[in-house]
């Protein structure tokens, strides 16, 4: 399937990245929140003419692939009989810190994506999105075939699903990296080898915060390859993290 409208649910950093880099490659980019459509104009002004905010609704029933950029805490407030029969990309990540504590997924009893999934347990939910920063997302995207494309890993159940989730990454600019089932997906999350700093350079010490955030943004992303994206996983698995 060839996506033309990428539906967003959730406008913060990684919601925000997503859209952008639709909008980018031309995708049509339908953007909600759950404050409403009035509150995205900042948003979209800043996305141009590829981007429209919409109400959750409107998202969910136009949109080829609709992603879910949300605090995990609100998983459940996902519409799931809307969702039914969708190919829903699960960009969440579970932070006990804010969050709460979920007893089911501390206990390793269930991956925050398998969660999802019971609750939109007539969707296709494939995990993406999730292990890279909003900045870096945004801007190490590259061209199928340049030297330094990054690629990202993607957890799913339903092969099907985990294609055109696929086929999504390439035109948004990155490879895919089939890590398994959603009960696989764990590899991927917050504490694993292949989270987040693999993209980044290593920060300088002792940088006070306002020159901390500065480096943030002005220090460009690390590419990550797509096997080194497999060794990363396979070093997680083997640790147990």
């Amino acid at each position: 399937m060839t996506t033309r409208t990428l539906a967003v649910i959730g406008s913060g950093m990684i919601g925000g990245a997503l859209a952008g880099l639709a909008v980018n490659a031309g995708l049509h980019v339908l953007v909600t929140n759950s404050r409403g459509p009035e509150t995205l104009a900042g948003l979209v002004a800043r996305l141009g003419d590829g981007a429209r905010a919409v109400t959750v609704a409107e998202a969910v029933e136009a949109g080829d692939l609709v992603a879910a950029a949300i605090p995990f805490k609100n998983y459940a407030q996902l519409p799931a009989e809307p969702l039914a029969g969708r190919t829903v990309i699960d960009a969440m990540n579970y932070y006990p810190e804010r969050d709460g504590r979920i007893t089911a997924l501390d206990s390793s009893e269930l991956t925050s994506s398998e969660l999802t999934q019971r609750h939109l347990s007539r969707s296709r939910v494939v995990k993406a999105f999730n292990n890279i920063d909003f900045h870096r997302l945004a801007t190490s995207a590259r061209p199928a075939g340049a030297p330094d494309r990054s690629a990202l890993p993607i957890a799913g159940d339903d092969p099907s699903a985990k294609q055109a989730v696929s086929l999504l990454l390439d035109a948004l600019g990155y490879d895919a990296v089939d890590i398994g089932t959603l009960s696989r997906s764990r590899a991927s999350q917050p504490g694993t080898p292949v989270y987040v700093q693999p993209y980044m350079a290593e920060r300088p010490e002792g940088l006070s915060g306002q020159d901390a955030q500065r480096w943030f943004f002005d220090t460009p992303g690390v590419p990550v390859s797509a096997e080194e994206v497999r060794e990363l996983v396979a070093q997680g698995r083997t640790s147990g993290t």
